[in-house]
C-alpha cells in the first residue's frame, strides 16, 4: 500500500540531523538544509556537456555488482550513460572488487599514485590515513567551484567531516542512513510475538521464543564480518554510551573494561544460546538480506539502505511484511531516540587525475544523485531531492519516520578504528562467535592494538 510522502517540512529535518553522538560529542546541531531546489540553478535546467571532449575514460571502482538496480554502482553508471548522450567520446570503465579486499585495493593503488578517477572507500580512520597521504580530491573545495556544493545534505557533510575529525570534506556519500533491527512480521506473529522490544531483556526474550518456535532469529552476513561486529557494537553502545567505541580508542577507557568485555560476553552468549541462523559465517551479506525477505529468519541487523531491497520485487514477505525497531535500550546509556548512523560506503576522487572534464562529469552526475535515488529506490543518499514523490512505499516511509525522530547519532563498531584495530576486530569477530575466542581475550587484543596505534 502506497503511503503519502512526509511533508517538505520533515524532509529538511531528516536531512539535517543533530549528529551530537557522533565522535568529538559536539552537542551542536549542523545548520538546517534546504531540501527544496537551490535558487536559479537546476540540475535538469543546466546540464553539463557543454565543452565537447575529445575523449575521456572515467575508471570506477566499487564493491557492488553493476547488474542490480537497487545497487550505487548502478545508479552511478545509469546516470553517467546519460550524461553520455551529452558528450563526444565519453566512456566509464567500472571495476568490481569483494568489499572484503577494498582496502587492499585502495592501499596497492595508493602506493603507485594510482587512485582512479573515482573509487568507493570506508569513512572513518581508513579514509583520514588516505586524506593524509594528499591523493584524494577536497570535495567541498572543489564542488564549491563548480557550483555543485548546495546539492549536499549540510547533515550529510557534517557527518563525513565528523567521521575524519573535522580535517576537511574529502568524500562524497551514498547514504544517509540509520541502523537496527528489520523483522519479518509474519514470523514474529508465527512466534506469539505482539510487541517489538523495547529493551535489551525483551530482545532477548523475542530471539528465546522465536528459537523456541523453531524459527531462525537472526540472520547476519557472517562472511563479510562487518555485519557481525555491528550486533556487538549495539549492545556495547547502548550498555555503556553512544561514544563507548570513540573513547576506548581515545583513550578515555579501555577494551578491558568491565562493561566492555560484558558486551562481548553478550554477543558470545547470544551466538552460544543459537540466536544467530546455522551457519552463519558463510552467508554473505546479500543473503542475510533475502533470508529475511524470504521468512528463512525473523530479524536482520541493518541500514536503511535495505529499503531499495525492500520496495523490490524481490521482497517475498510483500510491501509492508518487514518490519523495523531501533536497538534495544539497556541500562539507559543511550536513549531509546538514538541511532547508529551513517553515510554509507563514501566516495572519494583521485586529486592526480581530476581535470576539465571529470569536472564536466561531476557536474551531472552529483546533482542527479538524490532525486535518482528516491525515485528509482526509494532510498536517501545524503543529497538534496528536487523531485521528491507525492507517494512513497511503505519502507521508505518507516526510514523517513525513524530520521526525523532522531536525536543523537553513534557510530558502527569500526569508525574510529585505525585500520590495524578495525582488521582485528572484524577477522577475530567469527572465533569470538563460535566460542574459540573468549570475550576477553578478544577486547584485550583490540586495548593492544588501540594502544600500539595511539602512541
Amino acid at each position: 500500500m502506497k503511503k503519502k510522502i512526509i511533508s517538505s517540512i520533515l524532509v529538511i529535518m531528516l536531512i539535517t540531523l543533530a549528529f551530537a553522538g557522533c565522535g568529538t560529542g559536539s552537542s551542536d546541531a549542523p545548520p538546517a538544509s534546504n531540501a527544496s531546489q537551490p535558487a536559479g540553478d537546476s540540475a535538469a535546467a543546466e546540464p553539463a556537456g557543454e565543452a565537447r571532449f575529445q575523449s575521456r575514460t572515467i575508471n570506477f571502482l566499487s564493491i557492488w555488482d553493476d547488474t542490480d538496480p537497487t545497487q550505487d554502482s548502478y545508479m552511478i553508471l545509469d546516470i553517467s550513460r546519460q550524461y553520455g548522450e551529452t558528450v563526444d567520446n565519453f566512456e566509464i570503465l567500472h571495476e568490481f572488487v569483494g568489499i572484503e579486499n577494498i582496502d587492499q585495493r585502495i592501499s596497492i593503488l595508493a602506493a603507485s599514485n594510482d587512485l582512479p578517477e573515482i573509487a568507493t572507500y570506508e569513512s572513518g580512520s581508513r579514509l583520514k590515513a588516505l586524506i593524509e597521504t594528499g591523493q584524494i580530491l577536497n570535495v567541498e573545495e572543489t564542488w564549491k567551484e563548480l557550483g555543485i556544493y548546495e546539492y549536499l545534505d549540510d547533515g550529510a557533510a557534517s557527518l563525513l567531516k565528523n567521521l575524519v575529525d573535522n580535517v576537511g570534506l574529502y568524500a562524497a556519500p551514498l547514504g544517509l542512513n540509520m541502523e537496527g533491527f528489520w523483522y519479518h512480521k509474519e514470523l514474529f506473529a508465527q512466534a506469539g510475538i505482539t510487541d517489538t522490544p523495547k529493551t535489551w531483556d525483551e530482545f532477548m526474550d523475542v530471539c528465546q521464543k522465536l528459537k523456541d518456535a523453531g524459527i531462525a532469529p537472526i540472520a547476519q552476513g557472517g562472511k563479510d564480518q562487518w555485519p557481525v561486529t555491528r550486533v556487538l557494537n549495539a549492545y556495547a553502545v547502548r550498555s555503556i554510551g553512544n561514544d563507548a567505541i570513540t573513547d576506548a580508542m581515545l583513550g578515555k577507557a579501555s577494551f578491558t573494561d568491565p562493561e566492555y568485555v560484558a558486551a562481548a560476553q553478550m554477543f558470545a552468549d547470544m551466538a552460544a544460546n543459537e540466536y544467530f541462523i546455522v551457519g552463519m559465517t558463510t552467508i554473505d551479506h546479500g543473503t542475510s538480506i533475502a533470508m529475511l525477505m524470504n521468512g528463512q529468519s525473523a530479524m536482520l541487523y541493518n541500514g536503511s539502505w535495505v529499503t531499495g531491497n525492500l520496495n523490490s520485487d524481490e521482497n517475498a514477505a510483500g510491501p509492508e511484511g518487514i518490519g523495523f525497531f531501533n536497538v534495544p535500550t539497556a541500562g539507559g546509556a543511550s536513549g531509546p531516540n538514538d541511532y547508529s548512523m551513517n553515510c554509507g560506503n563514501i566516495l572519494v576522487f583521485s586529486a592526480d587525475k581530476y581535470d576539465e572534464a571529470v569536472a564536466d562529469w561531476m557536474k551531472y552526475v552529483f546533482p542527479r544523485i538524490g532525486d535518482h535515488a528516491m525515485n528509482n529506490n526509494g532510498t536517501f543518499k545524503g543529497y538534496k531531492i528536487n523531485d521528491m514523490p507525492e507517494e512513497t512505499s511503505y519502507y521508505t516511509q518507516i526510514v523517513a519516520n525513524a530520521l526525523s525522530g532522531a536525536e543523537n547519532a553513534f557510530l558502527w563498531f569500526e569508525a574510529k578504528m585505525d585500520n590495524e584495530t578495525s582488521a582485528l576486530a572484524q577477522n577475530n569477530i567469527t572465533l569470538l562467535y563460535s566460542g574459540e575466542m573468549s570475550p576477553e581475550a578478544y577486547m584485550a587484543m583490540l586495548q593492544e592494538s588501540a594502544e600500539k596505534n595511539r602512541a
